[in-house]
């Protein structure tokens, strides 16, 4: 099942550097199970590509066994551990990816594990992490904390400027750029107004919201152009970038936050769950 887990890993990545950083072990072990594995299987997994890794025909052949055989086995631990595990737990994520591929996520834990009362809080970044510190959640996925004390780093994004689909020309000669922005306090808007304002554009804060939904709906009307990581973005928005004459952007650290909380057999597999899904969806 290791082998299988770093192939997937080698696969995802195209490289074995990378996939040793993902999976936490070193170049040489992972190199060692690619070798272990084609020779139990008889022929080469992958090929060089330029400075990367591609599937053989083989390879390709077991990259859909691997999955099949690794997914009957979670669920056989899955289905062992829900038997033992109850409880509550309070999880609370930003809109970002409230649509997206966590809500599947959140469903498949609480399906291995009826047991446990799952209660979902859908809220800004600050808003979760205030929330968190005065007990009424027990652990928070958020954006652009990674100095707090308690952050565990998932993944790094890039952020990017959000436009309408439809919209051609973005910065017109003589008219300040119209923003459509999350109110006050938001990293995301300090940030784009720090870029903007270090390039020399002009810009008017056109439209205001604390809304996700309401964000992207005026943005999508052409009430101005807004930033975030791209996640979950609809399809009536486009990204932007320096093309359109727009300056580039800083990343930001996702990360889950437990706010020194006692870690329950209930809070640990809804951490791995939310760990799996993000390392499988968000870009590597």
């Amino acid at each position: 099942m290791d082998a299988l887990r770093t192939f997937l890993a080698a696969h995802k990545t195209g490289s074995l550097i990378r996939a040793a950083d993902q999976i936490g072990r070193s170049q040489s072990a992972v190199s060692q199970q690619m070798r272990k594995l084609e020779t139990q299987v008889g022929q080469s997994l992958f090929q060089r590509h330029g400075r990367g890794l591609i599937l053989t025909d083989a390879g390709e052949q077991v990259l859909s066994y691997a999955r099949r055989i690794l997914e009957l086995n979670d669920e056989v631990i899955r289905a062992l551990r829900s038997a033992s595990i109850e409880g509550s737990v309070r999880f609370g994520l930003p809109g970002d990816f409230a649509e997206t591929w966590l809500p599947a996520a959140l469903g498949k834990f609480k399906k291995a594990h009826a047991a446990v009362r799952v209660e979902v809080s859908v809220e800004g970044n600050s808003a979760l992490l205030e929330r968190l510190d005065r007990g009424e959640l027990d652990l928070v996925l958020a954006m652009g904390h990674r100095t707090r004390a308690d952050a565990e780093h998932i993944a790094t994004l890039p952020m990017t400027w959000i436009g309408s689909a439809d919209s051609d020309v973005v910065i017109k000669p003589g008219r300040p750029l119209d923003l459509a922005l999350y109110k006050s306090p938001c990293f995301f808007r300090r940030a784009g107004l720090a870029a903007l304002d270090d390039a020399n554009i002009a810009w008017r804060l056109a439209y205001s919201t604390a809304s996700l939904s309401s964000l992207w709906s005026g943005v999508a009307a052409g009430l101005g152009v807004t930033l975030r990581t791209g996640a979950g973005l609809p399809p009536t928005l486009r990204r932007l970038d320096e093309r359109d004459g727009l300056p580039s952007l800083p990343v930001v650290d996702l990360c889950l936050h437990g706010g020194g909380r006692e870690n329950t057999p209930a809070l640990a597999r809804l951490r791995e769950v939310v760990i799996e899904s993000a390392l499988a969806n968000l870009p590597s």
